[in-house]
């Protein structure tokens, strides 16, 4: 009698351990954080918890490095970290920015889905040919947010003549395919 009685009382003790079902859904609430994120840290990457990514230059190609922040930055915030170039560490992995001496910028907004970016000059005053890849560096680190699908140039206004990886000129919005040919997979 004992071994007939033990599997149902087995099986209405522990189908009283569930879930309860609801008639209806309801709303499930976000439990207080902050959350612990699984971070892969390489030399390049800090910790945060959104990636960043600044598209620099090594043997006249480009390299998209990860950085972790706790947010996303503005499109024009973004833009002043890549001017800011590669910090030591990227340095050190041979990591460099064409954008130096290359391309003033004035600033930058989102429009919809296309950043739009001022430049306040264009100039080569460290002797490099570095026109295409500076441009490249700006459309690669932009196109990688969510945000952003193309990039446009303006000067005093204006639609400014932007070289491609192909050496055409445009005035069109950017994207990376644009400069696909010269960004490397790290």
């Amino acid at each position: 009698m004992r071994a007939r009685f033990l599997p149902l009382a087995l099986a209405v003790l522990l189908g009283g351990c569930g879930v309860p079902a609801d008639e209806v859904p309801r709303p499930v609430r976000v439990p207080p954080g902050p959350f612990p994120v699984p971070v892969t840290v390489s030399p390049t990457t800090s910790e945060g918890r959104v990636d960043e990514t600044l598209c620099f230059v090594r043997d006249d190609r480009m390299v998209r490095v990860l950085r972790r922040t706790d947010s996303l930055p503005s499109v024009d915030v973004h833009l002043q970290h890549l001017l800011a170039g590669p910090g030591a560490q990227e340095r050190d992995d041979g990591l460099s920015s064409a954008l130096t001496g290359t391309v003033t910028l004035a600033g930058a907004r989102l429009d919809g889905g296309v950043a739009e970016v001022d430049v306040r000059a264009v100039g080569d005053e460290t002797g490099r040919n570095d026109g295409v890849l500076a441009f490249g560096q700006i459309v690669c680190t932009l196109t990688a947010r969510g945000d952003v699908d193309r990039v446009s140039f303006r000067r005093a206004g204006q639609p400014l003549d932007v070289p491609r990886a192909d050496g055409s000129l445009t005035r069109e919005p950017l994207t990376a395919a644009d400069y696909a040919v010269l960004t490397l997979d790290r």
